[in-house]
């Protein structure tokens, strides 16, 4: 009879235990939700205005996000933040004010582990990014930037539904600077967004 319950117990905790490592896993028709903080380094020599050379200085912001998974390794993403708040300076002029940075982007996910049960589920993504800039200088105008961006982050569950997130990414940003309709540079850099939040998956 102890035998009896000794085993009953045992095929208990097991299962108890297979369940919840199930549960870990990624999966088709999971959607989730992020949020988090983010640095973002814009690089040096971000393009030029009257011949003059442009920097445009990093940044820090709250960042959030959705996404779904279509199958358990793919799905799609839809991210954001906060706007950031770039000051800028010319190599002959200095600062010369500040203009306001706000990136949406739309990427496709690949997630190697989805579908096994692990803590861990990294993923890499690429996609588009749209980024628009608004508060510059008086008459400066600096358009709406088109451009791919790439991801690689990974999740670390720390319960079912709750996961730690990081992750850094890499844009394409290429804007013209126009004043009075006119055309008289270009804003050119590549930033490199790390981060770290918390993912929120049902």
């Amino acid at each position: 009879m102890k035998k009896v319950k000794f085993l009953s117990a045992a095929v208990i905790s097991a299962s108890v235990l297979m369940a919840s490592q199930a549960a870990l896993a990624f999966q088709a028709g999971d959607t989730f939700v992020r949020g988090g903080y983010s640095k973002t380094d814009t690089g040096s020599g971000n393009g030029n205005v009257a011949g003059d050379s442009l920097n445009v200085q990093n940044e820090s912001g709250f960042t959030f996000g959705a996404g779904y998974l279509f199958t358990d390794k793919v799905g799609i993403e839809l991210n954001s933040s906060e706007k950031f708040d770039h000051r800028i300076n010319t190599a002959s002029a200095g600062d010369i004010g500040s203009v306001d940075r706000l990136p949406v982007n739309l990427l496709v996910n690949y997630y190697p582990l989805g579908g096994l049960d692990s803590r861990v589920q990294p993923y890499v993504g690429a996609g588009l990014n749209y980024t628009r800039f608004s508060g510059e200088p008086s008459n400066v105008d600096v358009r709406r930037s088109y451009g791919a961006i790439g991801q690689a982050g990974v999740d670390l569950a720390v319960t079912e539904n709750v996961s730690l997130n990081s992750y850094v990414s890499y844009a394409d940003v290429d804007s013209d600077i126009r004043v009075g309709g006119e055309t008289v540079g270009k804003v050119d850099m590549e930033p490199v967004t790390v981060g770290g939040g918390v993912t929120f998956r049902f």
